[in-house]
């Protein structure tokens, strides 16, 4: 591993001893009181002394936990206080150390940013800033050191410039966006309280213009925060607000502390459907491999689809379903059918959809035994569709949960849905919404009063999961 950004504050801001860190944030994590509700996309935390502020930043963290083995990268940013800059600011080292280990830092994430003119890497400003550093450890006890890092010191910039940074980065559930500020500074008890509750309103309200320069250190990068949540339509809650005065310092002269999670409620088609298909693929992803294999196999031999026997299903798979069935030979597209309605039976509806996508796509021609070899398939089954209200096409892209959301759109007769693994290969939201303007047959630009959309989430299953994705063409089972 190349250079290292060494810890600054360790036996300052918190212990040295690693034993003695890692009991330390146990200790906070598990005497923070925990809610129901969604695993927040991101959170707002301080960045004090552990004494003063870590049982704040706690209450935050133990949101947390429950997608521990599903987030892989955070994005922390935090105020710079020691060596002023303009824009953000990005390390060079290959990874951050604390006394717990080292994190590494999320190269590609960065590449992507330092296409902003406002990102620069500027070491100088990282090397003595406690603002990110005392998150860390908090980090590490969670997540342990399986996930990548990137660290953000936020200068002189504007809410927008920090938003339009966080979405470059903003990535689906593996991502984990964190920003770190302090409130009120040295005011008296009572005064800070009222300081710090005004600050706690305009956050609550998603109003960076509400947060003055003396309300909070991390304005600039809480203003940002506040930005995506309106642009992606997360909803916020105040986990915690206090100040040194409750915690570990005298009250003539105190430091305001608070916690927020923001949690993406508002754009769920159907809540409970990921939770009961994954359930559902869990249970019977294996047999609609098979039974898409058996359509296409069937197919090869009779020239025709086959005819499903609904007696011969499990009760689940004969609920009426949407699904998608997608043929890729050595890793390229070779067919993809499939249907945003759930019209029929779902085993009907994967076997219809496999024989279409191996003999009917108009993009390619009819399937041939010789190209069984190579040929992998995935089922995607989707939620229903759910309108989407914008006004304009930077609205809608604003809407988008890139990974997460799949895409229909309709203007003028014309038609196209994308599904959510497009953004593999898609990532940029411009982008997806480009290229699947030009699937419907509309220009890249494209843009009316008349334009519609709709999204929907999907969960897959495919062939390149299973031990033998071979077995799936020389089997054949009733579904």
């Amino acid at each position: 591993m190349g250079s290292i950004r060494q810890a600054a504050v360790a036996g300052q801001f918190y212990p040295h001893n690693a034993v003695e860190l890692s009991a330390m944030v146990k200790r906070y994590l598990a005497a923070a009181a925990t809610t129901s509700g969604g695993v927040p996309k991101a959170i707002i935390a301080p960045h004090a002394g552990y004494v003063y502020s870590g049982a704040v930043a706690a209450t935050a963290y133990a949101r947390i936990g429950p997608a521990a083995g599903q987030i892989k990268r955070v994005v922390l940013l935090g105020p710079c206080h020691r060596v002023p800059l303009r824009g953000l600011a990005l390390s060079s080292a290959e990874a951050f150390s604390t006394p717990l280990g080292d994190i590494a830092l999320d190269r590609d994430a960065e590449h992507r940013l330092l296409e902003l003119p406002q990102v620069q890497v500027f070491d100088e400003t990282h090397r003595q800033e406690h603002s990110l550093e005392v998150h860390l450890p908090f980090l590490q006890v969670i997540l342990g050191n399986d996930f990548t890092l990137v660290p953000i010191v936020v200068g002189e910039a504007s809410p927008d410039e920090v938003a339009d940074a966080l979405e470059a980065v903003w990535g689906g559930p593996e991502t984990l966006i964190v920003i770190s500020s302090d409130l009120s500074h040295f005011e008296d008890y009572e005064t800070a309280r009222g300081m710090d509750k005004a600050t706690c309103r305009a956050i609550e309200n998603l109003d960076p213009a509400g947060i003055g320069r003396h309300d909070a250190c991390g304005r600039n990068p809480v203003g940002g925060i506040l930005t995506m949540a309106r642009r992606h339509g997360l909803e916020v809650s105040t986990v915690d607000l206090r100040n040194s005065g409750d915690t570990a310092g005298t009250k003539d002269r105190v430091v305001g502390y608070g916690s927020w999670v923001f949690v993406n409620h508002a754009l769920r088609p159907g809540d409970d459907f990921a939770a009961k298909t994954r359930a559902l693929l869990a249970d019977h992803g294996n047999t609609l491999l098979h039974l898409a294999a058996a359509s296409i196999e069937y197919g090869l031999e009779h020239g025709k689809p086959p005819v499903v026997d609904l007696n011969q299903s499990s009760p689940d798979l004969r609920e009426n379903g949407a699904s998608f069935v997608t043929l890729k030979r050595d890793g390229r597209l070779r067919g993809c059918i499939g249907s945003s309605v759930a019209g029929q039976p779902l085993v009907r509806d994967v076997s219809g959809h496999a024989f279409a996508a191996a003999f009917q796509d108009p993009r390619f021609p009819p399937l041939t035994r010789s190209e069984i070899n190579g040929l992998s398939l995935s089922v995607s089954v989707l939620s229903a569709p759910s309108p989407m209200s914008f006004t304009d096409e930077w609205q809608l892209l604003s809407m988008l949960r890139p990974r997460i959301d799949g895409l229909i759109i309709a203007d003028g007769g014309r038609r196209a849905l994308f599904l959510p693994s497009v953004w593999e290969s898609l990532a940029q939201p411009q982008t997806f919404l480009s290229h699947l303007k030009q699937k419907a047959g509309l220009s890249a630009g494209h843009w009316s009063d008349g334009f519609k959309a709709w999204h929907f989430i999907a969960e897959e299953v495919s062939s390149d999961q299973l031990a033998d994705p071979g077995s799936i063409w020389t089997q054949s089972i009733d579904p």
